[in-house]
């Protein structure tokens, strides 16, 4: 592979006429059939890494991946270049994933298939791989593999398999924050051929890191509103504080939205492309924004509340200045926030039989009977399954997380989900029906043509589908189903956005239900050892905020930032202290003085004058008397 090649490849297809630092090395390891693990942050340019060798030769390139919203943008963007790439999730009906699938096994143009790691287990894709021509696996948030990540997920546990059944294709393994103990977990997890770690730049020069310790946060939001120019993302922890911070800033002439899981999701992307577009300044949000947003030109990211870890913060913060511009990450704290981040914890760390109750409700709120449900997928309103069992949010996440880790259901991100049915009514009423209604026996017969068991679990449907097959167009379809739902010959889900859980067992009795007392215990120190850190962070007073978080993963003797509230203050510092010495020395220009009359004599604080003089007698440039004064050394 000429060097020349690869270049072309980039120059082609994005227009780019050099690699960023370490694109170019992790390329050529990729196409020597090396296996690699790269560490680099947010911004990075990670998917070029595989995009460009997988482009410079022939063969498939699986990207597994648990988020399906940037799963969807990659492959939109690879389409839109002319590159052939398909995604395979849970909101795809059995006929689009077989056709997608055959698509990657006989088009050699195909050339990148999307996978969640739950689908790595499906038959259908184990029947299907012996026939595509993998090259490379990439692995898309590597740091899901491991016990020690802090988004541990068991399925990715399965992409060992996946390499065994792909045994000419390498891995690459890529994560924007992983620990020392993370990346040699994932490594391991991975059946690396040798460990090969390729770690990206973490330092960001334009970003100033700072915290404020106050009890007055609005305060110090709105000067930082009022004072850095340009648009800005404000992080807090409730849905509620969304709204109520976006009307303050309004109120204040700042214009602001609030962005949370439940407002509606066309409301959501509204609201994301005022901002996006600048007719909103400041995006007040929950985490769920932020995840695939593309914008360079934000200039302070603002943490109302604690993150839960670092690696969280770090992601977070790092969404401002992307344009290399400088740019402001801010954390307010205030005194009884280190008691309400504990509290927090353990209300998001629920009890073992509460997490049973957990599982027990919503195989109930899903209507999925005990013994049913092994593999089935279905959509989850969690702000609603809340409210209706009175559950507080964050204690049904972790149950969930626990349930995941320990086999039980999964819950993916938001997601379009496809419209489904099922028939209620036995196949001798529907006859009867058909006959009856004529006018309906068309379409009915349509549908029986297109999906099968459609009498016995609810079946993933394409509208578009059908009104091609029925000569009927999209909107005329959407009436008759839900004229035979009104009818209760059918049971109708129209097409909508929602995150899914999916049951990766039938449904237990709560009595068979068994977590992991070791898992449990492993997890909940864990996830408080992270907590303990991010208040480390918060209350470090000395080290370079920059560094600090550099050397949580695993940078070696990062550098001071330059920028950071600590460092500035201590720029001040010795500006004041060499200021200081200069005037000491003038004032010695006369002779000796005593410690006293010369730090009155200076008409400074006290101890600052102190200091100086002891920093002057360290450098040999005064000396001390027998007598107790001091005097300048010639």
């Amino acid at each position: 592979m000429e060097q020349n090649d690869i270049r072309g490849v980039l120059k082609r297809y994005w227009g780019f006429d050099r690699f960023r630092p370490l694109q170019e090395e992790v390329i050529r390891t990729v196409l020597a059939n090396r296996d690699a693990l790269v560490l680099m942050p947010t911004g990075g340019g990670k998917s070029l890494i595989y995009q460009v060798p997988t482009l410079a030769r022939e063969g498939l390139c699986v990207v597994v991946t648990p988020l399906i919203a940037l799963m969807k943008d990659q492959v939109d963007c690879l389409r839109a270049r002319g590159i052939g790439a398909v995604a395979i999730h849970a909101g795809l009906s059995p006929r689009q994933i077989d056709v997608a699938l055959d698509n990657c096994a006989y088009d050699p143009k195909m050339k990148f298939l999307y996978i969640a790691p739950e689908r790595i287990a499906s038959e259908t894709l184990r029947l299907r791989l012996p026939r595509m021509n993998v090259r490379l696996i990439a692995v898309d948030e590597a740091h899901c593999i491991s016990q020690w990540g802090y988004d541990f997920r068991p399925a990715y546990r399965q992409i060992a398999e996946l390499r065994e059944r792909c045994p000419e294709a390498s891995v690459l393994a890529l994560t924007a924050s992983a620990t020392g103990a993370v990346a040699e977990d994932i490594m391991q997890n991975l059946h690396f051929d040798e460990k090969r770690i390729f770690r990206g730049d973490f330092s960001r020069p334009n970003l100033s890191y700072a915290v404020r310790h106050t009890e007055d946060k609005n305060g110090q939001l709105l000067r930082i509103a009022e004072n850095v120019p340009g648009s800005g993302i404000v992080y807090v922890r409730t849905r509620e504080a969304t709204e109520e911070i976006a009307a303050w800033l309004r109120q204040e002439g700042i214009t602001a939205a609030a962005y949370n899981g439940g407002l509606p999701h066309t409301e959501r992307a509204l609201r994301q492309e005022e901002w996006m577009n600048g007719k909103v300044r400041v995006m007040v949000a929950t985490n769920a924004f932020g995840m695939g947003i593309d914008k360079a030109d934000v200039r302070f990211v603002v943490h109302y509340t604690l993150c839960d870890s670092l690696e969280n913060y770090y992601q977070e913060a790092g969404r401002a200045g992307r344009d290399g511009a400088r740019s402001y990450a801010l954390l307010l704290v205030s005194p009884e926030d280190p008691d309400r981040v504990r509290r927090r914890f353990e209300a998001d760390f629920p009890p073992l039989e509460s997490v049973k109750d957990v599982y027990d409700k919503i195989g109930s709120y899903l209507r999925v009977e005990i013994g049913e449900g092994d593999r089935s997928s279905h959509t989850f309103n969690i702000h609603d399954f809340c409210a209706r069992e009175h559950l507080y949010h964050g204690k049904v996440k972790s149950a969930l997380e626990l349930l995941e880790q320990n086999g039980y259901m999964s819950l993916s991100d938001e997601m379009e989900n496809p419209a489904r049915i099922i028939f209620c009514i036995s196949r001798d009423d529907l006859y009867r029906i058909r006959c009856e209604k004529e006018e309906l026996d068309p379409f009915i017969r349509t549908i029986l043509r297109l999906y099968n068991g459609v009498f016995t679990e609810f079946r993933k449907i394409d509208e578009l589908e059908i009104a091609r097959w029925s000569g009927y167009t999209v909107e005329r379809v959407k009436e008759l189903l839900k004229r035979l739902w009104q009818m209760r010959i059918i049971r109708y889900i129209p097409s909508n956005r929602s995150p899914m859980i999916t049951f990766l067992t039938e449904r237990l009795p709560r009595a068979d239900l068994y977590i992991s007392p070791e898992s449990y215990k492993f997890r909940r120190e864990l996830t408080l050892e992270r907590f303990d850190r991010m208040l480390r962070y918060a209350e470090n007073d000395r080290q370079c905020r920059s560094a600090l978080m550099e050397a949580y993963f695993g940078v070696e003797n990062p550098a001071d930032c330059g920028v950071c509230d600590l460092c500035l203050e201590r720029k001040r510092r010795q500006r004041r202290s060499d200021d200081l010495s200069g005037r000491i020395l003038n004032l010695l220009e006369e002779g000796a003085l005593d410690v006293r009359e010369l730090v009155a004599r200076l008409a400074c604080d006290p101890g600052q004058g102190a200091e100086a003089i002891d920093e002057l007698l360290a450098s040999a440039k005064i000396s001390q008397l027998e007598s107790g004064k001091v005097v300048k050394n010639r």
